[in-house]
């Protein structure tokens, strides 16, 4: 797919990964349109990407933050892409959520991109070759303590990528999911990047998720997984699961212990 003058929706801009996407995708000679969901973090991105980027602000987690980005899209018809970001993570143990913290989760990281996509799709199909991109995560692929639900709905979101691809097969619009790995953005808290540091995890900057992201498009990917080591331990899950079983096991308590706090 040749980015320029490509225009792209991008949810969640105001955030680490989405913020670091705007840019690559401007460098590349893309058009913009964000949304977020934080004003302060969405008036700093404007400030810093080309004059007139067209911004909206809108909880995703709400039928009417929805509905106002759908519009926001239909009022800049020429819309080559679509990439759906925006995300809300939990790390902790599953027993000690909150009704209201599963619902939010769920809702933020599978129902909207869901809902999303069934309303961006009549604007992606008026293209002759258009993206849709959902952020996914490892820990949609690899079951992780402390990420139950958060992994359940990256799990979802990853079988949905691939059953939608697979449904419009050449039609369009080509669905790109993309899995990245430990992250540094602020929807990590700190006892996730702790226990990432006892770990010895890889963290990624998000610059290097979105050069992952422009590459992928350029080439036409359908699936990205970022990290050696994690594309060989999700390849290891899939077929010898009890060799994983293991090897959480044994840092189940150092996990625990961070995922607690």
């Amino acid at each position: 797919m040749h980015l320029n003058h490509k225009t792209f929706l991008i949810t969640g801009a105001s955030g680490g990964i989405g913020s670091a996407l705007a840019h690559a995708l401007v460098a590349a000679g893309a058009n913009v349109l964000v949304h977020g969901r934080d004003e302060q973090r969405l008036h700093t991105l404007l400030r810093a990407l080309p004059t007139g980027t067209p911004a909206v602000l809108a909880d995703l987690a709400t039928a009417d933050g929805r509905d106002t980005l759908a519009a926001f899209a239909r009022g800049h018809k020429a819309l080559d892409g679509a990439v759906l970001n925006a995300a809300s993570g939990h790390f902790g143990p599953f027993e000690e959520m909150t009704g209201e913290e599963i619902e939010r989760v769920l809702t933020t990281d599978l129902l909207s991109p869901l809902l999303l996509t069934r309303a961006l799709l009549p604007l992606l199909r008026r293209r002759v070759d258009s993206a849709l991109v959902l952020i996914g995560s490892t820990l949609g692929r690899i079951g992780h303590p402390g990420f139950a639900v958060y992994g359940a709905a990256k799990g979802g979101l990853h079988t949905f990528a691939e059953a939608l691809g697979r449904e419009f097969g050449s039609a369009g619009p080509r669905v790109l999911h993309v899995a990245p790995r430990a992250t540094r953005t602020a929807m990590n808290d700190g006892a996730a990047r702790a226990m990432n540091a006892a770990l010895k995890v890889s963290e990624d900057p998000p610059e290097r998720v979105a050069a992952a992201i422009v590459a992928a498009l350029k080439r036409d990917a359908r699936r990205v997984q970022i990290g050696a080591p994690e594309k060989i331990f999700v390849r290891m899950n899939a077929l010898l699961p009890g060799v994983v079983d293991r090897a959480l096991a044994g840092k189940r308590d150092t996990i625990m212990k961070f995922a607690s706090t």
